[in-house]
């Protein structure tokens, strides 16, 4: 496994980080395994979020964290602010609610990266970061950054942070993947993949911050589970399919599928080793159903990409 460092967690972060969304206290032994299996393969960075299972995910989580004494050397990362029906809820007073859940649910007095899971842009920026700076300097949480939040959104709220001479957003959670989103999963997605985000990683990469890119494998459609012949087989395209389908993204999946015939990796793997290899610093979030899943992914991490082979899967063009 190969770690990297995040401003403000104080703590080696793996390159791989495991998503939580799988977690059910109805499946806990199931749950804890999974974890059991990250860990043991160096996985040491697991991503998961206030809303994820109405709170259950965060829950296993801690339960897992408090029976094998690891919290000191795990990096735990949570989201909080999501909308929910009935409003937006980017504020203070929202922000510090699902901070106190997370934290009595996860059984920790601390958060190693605290994320905000959306961006509302009609909120100023200023009492943001002032009430995360509040959180920080109680302990609370050790580094703070976002999820789906623009760059711009971001610049302007660190050169806030700049002024004020406060903490400022270390981290960033956008998409990143091989496959370009065809259709929002959801409302207020942000994604640095494809031609049209250029300029978003351009931003990114001139400030070397940290990427935690959330469905790195396309939803799942760079999963090895679906082809064209599967998804011709279809009676209507599924989530993943409609998200992340699309002639373009079909070609890169054969490209990936090809280039992983050439190296000896699956086409997980390849997704995977294409975030790693990039100029960026990216932290693929994965999920996975179990050991073997594990395994197979944090095997890409050491798999080396040429930037004419990163280019060739993007477009076919060396």
């Amino acid at each position: 496994m190969r770690y990297g460092r995040i401003g403000g967690v104080g703590k080696p972060v793996s390159r791989l980080v495991l998503g939580s969304t799988s977690l059910s206290s109805q499946r806990l032994e199931e749950g804890l395994a999974l974890l059991d299996a990250g860990w043991a393969a160096g996985v040491n960075c697991i991503d998961t979020a206030h809303i994820y299972g109405r709170g259950d995910c965060e829950r296993v989580l801690g339960q897992w964290l408090a029976s094998r004494g690891v919290r000191e050397q795990a990096v735990i990362v949570t989201k909080g602010a999501h909308p929910n029906e009935d409003r937006r809820r980017v504020t203070p007073f929202d922000i510090a609610g699902d901070l106190h859940d997370s934290l009595a649910r996860l059984k920790t007095d601390y958060i190693d990266l605290y994320l905000l899971h959306r961006d509302d842009p009609t909120q100023p920026v200023g009492p943001i970061i002032d009430a995360l700076n509040e959180h920080l300097q109680a302990g609370r949480i050790h580094a703070f950054g976002v999820s789906n939040w623009t760059h711009e959104r971001l610049s302007k709220a660190n050169r806030y942070a700049y002024e004020e001479d406060l903490k400022h957003f270390t981290a960033s959670s956008p998409n990143f993947s091989l496959a370009q989103i065809v259709e929002d999963p959801w409302e207020g997605c942000v994604s640095l993949s494809g031609p049209r985000n250029a300029a978003a990683r351009e931003w990114y990469l001139s400030r070397r911050m940290p990427v935690l890119a959330w469905s790195s494998l396309g939803g799942g459609f760079l999963s090895g589970r679906y082809s064209r012949q599967s998804m011709a087989a279809m009676d209507k395209p599924d989530f993943c399919v409609r998200c992340f389908g699309g002639q373009e993204n079909l070609a890169r999946l054969e490209r990936a599928a090809e280039l992983g015939r050439q190296m000896g990796l699956s086409v997980p793997q390849v997704a995977v080793a294409y975030l790693l290899n990039q100029p960026l610093e990216v932290y693929p979030l994965v999920g996975c159903r179990g050991g073997q899943h594990i395994q197979e992914l944090t095997a890409a991490v050491e798999a080396p990409l040429s930037p004419q082979q990163l280019t060739w899967l993007e477009t076919g063009r060396e």
